[in-house]
């Protein structure tokens, strides 16, 4: 225990004197969530600028307009010109615009079936599908109202006429997250991995340290010679400072945000504790596997962004290619956030998420695989240092 002391006031004296351990753990995570919440601190976006290209000028597309502006999430630019519309949209002013036809009402009166021509930006993923949304609904509103009127001139009562407009009423119940708040199911693992990306990158940085400046002898000298003491005592302050930074994060989340949490928090924070747990693991492992530091930080920057990438929060993981599936499981992320679910959604607590901790559990083994490589690497430092 001495010497895994003598390590640790090693290494605090290291962060100490390099400010950049506390700049890319700290102030990375900081800037990074208060970045995320306040842009999605108003839960669902509004007033999504949408142009409406009024061909017909008449009472009925007027309505529509105004209807559609009334919606929280749109905001109806009107334009005369379909080309300038168009040449806006393209420029990232609109996110999406309507075209109204000429003699739109008059083909409604005729029952000549008038079609409306929309078009969506989908390079703006969230603004885009909104619009789209808002666009439909208000299309379909206008249905329902025309079909009204020529159920009411035909002598149907209102009876009638709602149970033949609409025959099949949805009772719609958004579970975990009735608001649509963005934030909740997009910050309550976006940032988690960005945390488990500057896990596994300081962990690299860290290890790799030591060879890349010649100080690996010198580190094995206070252990007598034992890479696991040595690695124990210097990954042990950084252990502490990432677990401090997400326990803290599930905080800001659950407590501060009001996130939904169905569950305990205590689980959320051992769901935190594994990941960045299995998060340094793997920071080791690649670090072992290749013992050069620029070429480590490479590939813990690729395996950090595939890890958010095949998470599942974005793209369901099922609904990938059988290959990719499999992959998935590799990142600890992935695994942070099936146990996210289970506790945010459900509160199974041991019962639903046992499987995936005892997959992070896994991780903790993974650098024993290659530790004498790493071994190898700090005792003869025949290694590449540029």
């Amino acid at each position: 225990m001495k010497q895994i002391w003598r390590v640790i006031w090693r290494e605090l004296g290291i962060i100490r004197k390099r400010p950049v351990y506390i700049l890319a753990s700290v102030g990375v995570l900081v800037v990074n969530a208060i970045f995320y919440t306040t842009l999605m601190k108003d839960g669902l976006p509004h007033d999504l600028p949408i142009g409406v290209v009024d061909l017909d000028q008449s009472s009925t597309s007027r309505a529509f307009a105004q209807q559609l502006d009334a919606t929280q999430l749109g905001e109806v630019i009107y334009y005369d010109d379909l080309h300038l519309a168009r040449r806006d949209m393209e420029t990232g002013k609109l996110t999406s615009f309507v075209v109204i036809p000429e003699h739109f009402n008059a083909d409604i009166q005729a029952q000549h079936q008038p079609h409306i021509g929309y078009y969506v930006n989908s390079l703006y993923f969230v603004g885009g599908a909104l619009a789209y949304k808002d666009i439909m609904t208000m299309v379909n509103l206008v249905n329902g109202a025309v079909q009204r009127e020529v159920l009411r001139a035909k002598g149907h009562n209102e009876r009638e006429i709602r149970a033949l407009i609409q025959p099949i009423v949805l009772d719609q119940h958004q579970i975990g997250n009735p608001a649509t708040n963005y934030g909740v199911y997009l910050n309550g693992v976006l940032l988690p991995g960005i945390l488990e990306m500057i896990v596994i990158l300081i962990t690299i940085y860290a290890v790799g340290t030591e060879l890349k400046y010649g100080t690996s002898r010198q580190l094995l000298e206070m252990t007598d010679g034992s890479i696991e003491k040595a690695l124990l005592g210097k990954l042990l302050p950084y252990n502490l400072i990432f677990t401090v930074l997400g326990v803290g994060l599930e905080l800001l989340l659950f407590h501060w945000f009001k996130y939904p949490l169905k569950g305990s928090i205590g689980w959320m924070f051992l769901d935190m504790l594994l990941m960045v747990s299995a998060s340094e693991a793997l920071g080791l492992f690649i670090v072992e596997l290749f013992p050069v530091l620029r070429l480590a930080v490479s590939v813990g920057a690729i395996i950090s962004v595939l890890g958010m990438s095949l998470a599942g929060f974005s793209l369901p993981v099922e609904a990938m290619p059988p290959y990719v599936q499999g992959f998935s499981a590799i990142f600890p992320l992935r695994h942070y956030y099936l146990i996210h679910v289970q506790e945010t959604l459900w509160g199974s607590g041991f019962a639903g998420c046992w499987k995936e901790v005892v997959h992070l559990l896994l991780f903790l083994f993974l650098p024993a695989t290659l530790m004498w490589r790493l071994e190898h690497a700090y005792i003869y430092q025949d290694y590449e240092r540029n």
